[in-house]
């Protein structure tokens, strides 16, 4: 191994330099400082020490001592004399772990021990035999006994019954000398007599055998409880040995395999380990975390005998055979980790089969500083997952997507001519409502606040030319992205330009979005009949933004119209029909449809109302329409005059009910056969946008709070905002979000499209917010909980309205500017000295007016020397406020002495000038 420094050996072994060298000294190294040069001498000492302080010197330890601290509180007496005692209890317990020999010597005695006990089993189970064999040979002795004895009795009894009978038959009796007791018992009845003996008799030995047959019994019983108390005994003495031996052969293959893979080995038992310290925790012993992995084991192989033998010597074994369900699989598990785009530390957790904090602590360590919420771009994912040792499966999130997509263009449908939709486009006031309403011979623009269009509008008239669709954008500067949409959506732009005001911002804007779309422009100069109408100077001016008119060699058509008159409206659609005419459009019929989401609200008592405008196939009632985040079924259709209609083809907008949500205004459309692929779909998007909004807003946090560091505490407006369809609502959020600057913002609490309703109000009581409805109004339970709660509730119709007070409101919480403002000068012309005062300065003022209150400046050579203010202003001997120019006066500077002839005093006035965004 090659010589290193002590910096890059800390850096290869995972520590701190510091805690190196403190290391290195305490081993006795004479390393001081990170440069320093370690051989593999003092590596190999450095180790040595390393393993000594930790507890292995090449071999386990043979001792460890366990030390446990508990405290408990114990509260003593009531009332005001009520203590409360902290009782503290130390213990202490010391595990010596015994040699290998001794424990091999006990293992033999225990053997020889069992063997002299079966042997001695043995003898006594024979002497029993023997024992149960002699008494059986007495029983069968004893009865057979009884047995004769009732024989002799029953013969005698016999014989005392003929012995009467044989006497009286005899006639004469020989005198002999036994002759007199046998006259003398003749008188009496001698055979009752006889019998009462022999039954007695007979009864006693009947009762004898009784008591020797229950004897015997109960010593035969008790001979067999002996027998199977032995029988147990020797079981049991089996069942240890044999589980003594199969401890001993596992004992070897856990010591080869804990030495051979120490690292895998203690990630594998760290669960079992972390169960055997909680049951330590509740009373048992803890494993030291200096033993090692094979001490460990052989502990509890040893704790799990002493529990088999303590429970064999309480109660009766259950012979249970020691097998289990579960097998630790031999090697390690490979998962095949699904990622997208982006993935949660949860969901990757999950998958890799590892708890959340185990993988965030990976993280960590690579930098990677995450919450479980958090998500994780495919990169950092593959990135940790292969490191894990795992297989990366990459999967698109919008397979499902893509699946309805190619299902829907699988079908094959018949392509047939469509009318072109035309976008009318331009700036605010330069009459494109209006020439709309001439066309479609209504009132539109009489219908809008303020007199300017806030919505896209969508018609289908019928003209000479044939059938158009009309697109109608707003004007005003905060509608940029319908103006986009409207362009993206359209074959052909009209840009609507007022003959008397020329090229506007918005105008060329709009020229911007129809170039980036790639959409012809057919420019209509409208307001030709005013008498300040000047055609020539819009074509000058647009010219200039590289729109060329045809008469100038150009290939966009100038058309002067009036929408007043009705000027030139022929024109204009004969020039769009003939831009349709050469796009050739085209679209397919006998397809499922799809389109644009044009806008979208929230109307009580109907729900979901989408303008949508169909661009291929035919959308029919009942149809399951999935529009970005929403999908439903189409419940009912109407046109733009508010007719049922039960099919829309290409190139039409229509009005439809049944979306779940209000999609967002530009959405594409679609019409899909699964109701749950559509949900699917709807919640895969939905998912998406929210982690993309936390990543930002994340990232916006962190933004705001460095710019926030650095130029002082922003003051936020929090604001509540709810308006009545989706692209308004866009338009304000992006317009609100431009006003602003690094000391005051706005922060949008919440938005929505519909009215005003009580969870409103109660969000913006809860974050001290003002309530801003546009073009929609607070339901009666709103009104009455906003006047309640004092919550203020503002209503707009008019955008412009709207920006204009949120600016205003901004610009009052900004700080005003400070000015200084030079109200006076005197000229020092002499100093006196005054015993209460110091020194005073004689002066003249010399221009406007020297005030008592205001603060001063002291001038030497127009250099300022002091600033402060005046601690005494007089005029002879009274003291005034204010002396005037051309005025003598004295003039006493507080805490200031060092005043001399020819100094000039400065008196100025502070001005606080409020300022606007």
């Amino acid at each position: 191994m090659a010589e290193v420094t002590v910096s890059e050996l800390a850096k290869s072994v995972g520590a701190t330099e510091d805690r190196l060298l403190k290391q290195m000294k305490e081993a006795g190294l004479p390393h001081t400082t990170v440069d320093a040069v370690v051989s593999d001498e003092e590596k190999q000492v450095l180790l040595n020490f390393l393993k000594s302080s930790h507890g292995e010197q090449g071999t386990a330890p043979r001792k460890i001592t366990l030390k446990r601290k508990t405290t408990t509180t114990l509260k003593t007496g009531s009332g005001t004399g009520r203590k409360t005692v902290n009782v503290e209890v130390r213990k202490k317990r010391t595990y010596v772990k015994r040699p290998q020999e001794e424990l091999e010597a006990e293992a033999a005695k225990e053997t020889e021990t069992r063997a002299e006990l079966d042997k001695a089993l043995a003898e006594q189970a024979e002497l029993e035999k023997a024992r149960a064999e002699q008494a059986e040979a007495e029983r069968i002795r004893t009865e057979a006994e009884a047995e004769a004895a009732r024989e002799a009795a029953a013969a005698e009894a016999r014989a005392a019954e003929e012995t009467p009978a044989e006497a009286a038959d005899e006639p004469e009796v020989k005198a002999e000398p036994e002759a007199a007791p046998a006259k003398e018992e003749s008188e009496k009845p001698a055979a009752p007599v006889r019998s009462t003996y022999v039954d007695d008799i007979e009864a006693m030995r009947i009762a004898a055998m009784e008591r020797r047959k229950q004897q015997a019994a109960q010593e035969a019983q008790e001979l067999e409880e002996k027998k199977a108390r032995l029988e147990e005994e020797r079981a049991r003495a089996e069942q240890e040995k044999k589980e003594k031996a199969k401890t001993e052969a596992v004992k070897p293959a856990l010591r080869r395999k804990l030495e051979a893979t120490p690292a895998a080995a203690e990630k594998e038992e760290e669960e079992p380990r972390k169960r055997r310290g909680r049951r330590g925790a509740k009373g048992g012993p803890k494993k030291s975390s200096k033993a090692s992995l094979y001490d460990q084991a052989l502990e509890v192989f040893e704790s799990e005998e002493e529990k088999r033998s303590t429970r064999s010597l309480s109660r009766p074994t259950l012979k249970i055979k020691p097998t289990h369900g579960f097998k630790r699989p031999t090697g390690k598990q490979v998962y095949e980790v699904q990622l997208g785009e982006t993935i949660t530390v949860g969901e990757l957790a999950k998958q890799m089969n590892i708890k959340a904090g185990e993988l965030i602590k990976r993280l960590m360590k690579m930098g990677e500083m995450v919450t479980i919420n958090q998500s994780l771009d495919r990169d950092t994912a593959t990135l940790i997952v292969e490191e894990m040792g795992h297989k990366v499966v990459l999967v698109s999130e919008t397979a499902l997507e893509e699946s309805l997509v190619a299902e829907s263009q699988a079908v094959e449908g018949e392509e047939v001519s469509r009318a072109p939709v035309v976008t009318v486009m331009g700036h605010v006031d330069h009459g494109k409502t209006s020439l709309l309403d001439y066309i479609r011979k209504t009132k539109v623009a009489s219908g809008e606040a303020g007199g300017i269009t806030q919505h896209i509008g969508a018609y289908r008239v019928k003209t000479s030319q044939g059938e158009i669709a009309f697109l109608d954008t707003p004007g005003h500067a905060a509608f940029t992205a319908m103006r986009a949409r409207g362009a993206q959506a359209t074959d052909v732009v009209i840009l609507v330009v007022a003959a008397d005001d020329g090229v506007m911002p918005q105008t060329e804007e709009a020229v911007n979005h129809a170039k980036a779309a790639g959409v012809p422009l057919v420019v209509a100069v409208n307001k030709c009949d005013k008498e300040a109408a000047d055609p020539d100077r819009v074509k000058n001016e647009l010219a200039a933004k590289d729109v060329i008119p045809e008469d100038w060699g150009g290939d966009t058509q100038f058309i002067n119209v009036s929408a007043h008159t009705g000027q030139g409206i022929d024109e204009l659609l004969e020039a769009v029909s003939l831009q349709a005419e050469m796009l050739e459009l085209k679209a397919r019929v006998g397809v499922p449809a799809n389109g644009v989401v044009i806008e979208s609200r929230l109307e009580k008592g109907r729900g979901v109302v989408a303008t949508l405008l169909v661009q291929s196939g035919e959308l029919k009632r009942g149809d399951i329409v999935l529009a970005g985040q929403s999908y439903g079924r189409v419940r009912a259709m109407t046109n733009e005059l508010g007719q049922q209609v039960k099919e829309a083809g290409p190139s039409t907008p229509v009005e439809l009910l049944g979306l779940d949500t209000t999609p967002n205004a530009g959405d594409e459309f679609m019409v899909v056969a699964d109701e749950r692929k559509a949900r699917e779909v709807a919640e895969q998007r939905a998912d998406k946008e929210r982690i993309e909004r936390q990543q930002r807003q994340q990232a916006a946090k962190l933004e705001n709070m460095f710019a926030d560091m650095e130029a002082g505490e922003r003051k936020v407006l929090p604001v509540v905002i709810k308006a009545d369809v989706r692209g308004s609502l866009e338009a304000i959020l992006g317009a609100l979000a431009d006003i602003g600057n690094e000391e005051v913002s706005v922060n949008v609490v919440s938005s929505g499209v519909g009215g005003i309703a009580e969870n409103d109000i109660n969000l913006a009581l809860t974050s001290g917010a003002i309530v801003i409805g546009f073009n929609t109004r607070a339901d009666v339970a709103a009104r009455k909980l906003a006047e309640t709660e004092a919550v203020e509730i503002r209503y707009y119709s008019v955008i412009y309205n709207l920006l204009d007070e949120v600016k205003q409101a901004l610009s009052g919480m900004l700080e005003p500017e400070l000015r200084e403002d030079i109200v006076g000068i005197a000229e020092v012309r002499d100093v006196f000295r005054s015993p209460k005062f110091g020194a005073i300065a004689g002066c003249m003022v010399t221009e406007g007016i020297v005030h008592r209150n205001k603060p001063i400046r002291v001038l030497r050579d127009n250099v300022v020397i002091y600033q402060g203010e005046l601690e005494s202003l007089r005029r002879f001997k009274d003291d005034v406020q204010e002396v005037r120019n051309g005025m003598e006066c004295g003039i006493g500077v507080k805490d200031y002495n060092d005043v001399k002839p020819g100094d000039q005093i400065e008196v100025y006035d502070i001005v606080k000038v409020a300022r606007e965004l």
